[in-house]
């Protein structure tokens, strides 16, 4: 809790006023500031380190191994070796409940000012091996049942058929206080069973030092915490 205490101090001070990020690719860059000192991907718990302007995943400090090092055009998949920054609760699941979406899709819900608002919530940005983040996509997570592991050692299954995916235990609580935050936040709705599930994971991952760290950062830059979070 001390290392995240003194990387905040020399984080915290270069944001004159909270605001919250007026795009996506700016709160990706407040999110690079924001998680210094603190280089752990959400998924796998990788370190990662910088390499220039690019965030690269050191694999062999979490055993993560691609489920497809090469692409089908025979080249490195690029996404294996790069740190993207996630939306927790999928850019799908928030904007199809507004009418943009439904009139076209993400690219026709740019054009609204709350869509926006939600893409770039900070508190919803986590950093993630660019290969997870794509095979996740806009699944909705739940419990799968024997599903093997693709990831070497990375917690972390994928059925691409009933687009679910199944996260380790030591980040479904936050994915939980999250998914409640994102919903209280903008009045979004939860299903029944989604809502069941959530709570049972809120519960058996409490809170932990790291959220509770992040949350204080987030608040510094953005002006508002997750309630969730305590």
């Amino acid at each position: 809790m001390l290392k995240y205490a003194l990387a905040a101090m020399l984080v915290l001070p270069t944001f004159a006023m909270a605001e919250h990020p007026k795009s996506f690719s700016k709160a990706k860059k407040l999110a690079v500031k924001i998680h210094k000192g603190m280089e752990t991907t959400f998924y796998c718990g990788c370190d990662y380190a910088y390499k220039g302007k690019k965030l690269i995943p050191v694999a062999e400090s979490c055993g993560y191994e691609p489920r497809k090092p090469v692409t089908k055009k025979g080249k490195p998949n690029s996404r294996a070796t790069r740190i993207e920054w996630e939306h927790v609760m999928p850019a799908y699941w928030f904007g199809h409940q507004r009418q943009c979406w439904q009139d076209g899709g993400r690219k026709a819900c740019k054009k609204d000012p709350e869509f926006s608002k939600m893409e770039a919530d900070l508190h919803n940005l986590v950093p993630a091996i660019g290969e997870l983040n794509g095979d996740r996509s806009n699944y909705r997570f739940t419990m799968l049942e024997g599903e093997p592991r693709k990831y070497g050692k990375c917690d972390f299954e994928v059925n691409f058929k009933a687009k679910k995916a199944e996260p380790a235990p030591e980040v479904r609580g936050d994915i939980a206080r999250i998914y409640f935050y994102m919903a209280e936040q903008y009045g979004l709705k939860l299903s029944k069973q989604q809502k069941k599930l959530l709570k049972a994971w809120d519960k058996s991952d409490p809170v932990s030092a790291y959220e509770v760290e992040r949350n204080n950062r987030i608040k510094a830059v953005q002006g508002n915490a997750n309630p969730y979070i305590k």
